[in-house]
């Protein structure tokens, strides 16, 4: 299944209806009817708008709910923090489709490359900037992003924050803010990891 109508990194913040896409003919609709220009899921309907590529609805998202910063500057450090954080999850992402003989390469890549390039820079930021935040004293779209790489790296690599002292306190204190506390909670709305039918649905629907 795939959902097409959400965007799960803010599903921990906010009450959306998702929609999944089941089969082939579902996402071959959604393209005749126009409602995918770019042929591409997600597709998020809000504010009378049918919006698709996951930057432009994530941004406007963002800027909505008040988490994008006070000024340009804290806008600009929010969307550095964001990009910087875009591969590691792209990384992430993909590693259910990974070949048999190449999942254990592909965690391994993710493992290093959470540990030694992006991780540490996190960890260095906040403790320089020296706020329970990573941008200004006030929380963001850049916080729920690490807190999400933070979370899907850990379901693959448990102790990946071993030594990240900084990170560890980090997600102590965004896993106790209360609508985060709760969105952790068995029975909420957050997804497991993907399974082989996962997998085996989303090659169904977007094979050519």
């Amino acid at each position: 299944m795939f959902k097409y109508s959400s965007v799960t990194q803010f599903s921990c913040l906010f009450q959306f209806e998702e929609v999944y896409l089941e089969t082939k003919e579902q996402y071959e609709k959604l393209i005749k009817d126009g409602f995918l220009l770019f042929q591409q899921v997600p597709l998020v309907e809000i504010d009378g708008m049918k919006m698709v590529q996951t930057r432009a609805i994530m941004s406007y998202i963002a800027g909505k709910y008040n988490l994008y910063g006070k000024d340009l500057k804290e806008r600009a450090l929010i969307d550095m923090y964001v990009e910087g954080l875009s591969d590691l999850m792209q990384m992430i992402l993909m590693f259910p489709f990974s070949p048999p003989d190449a999942k254990e390469k592909n965690l391994e890549s993710i493992k290093e490359r959470a540990t030694n390039r992006y991780f540490p820079v996190f960890e260095k930021v906040l403790k320089q900037h020296g706020q329970d935040f990573l941008v200004g004293n006030k929380f963001s779209w850049a916080d729920v992003q690490l807190m999400e790489a933070i979370l899907a790296v850990e379901e693959k690599v448990p102790d990946v924050l071993s030594g990240f002292p900084q990170l560890q306190v980090f997600k102590s204190k965004m896993s106790n803010m209360p609508t985060l506390k709760k969105f952790l909670q068995p029975g909420s709305p957050r997804k497991p990891p993907p399974d082989a039918h996962y997998v085996e649905t989303v090659l169904k629907i977007f094979k050519k």
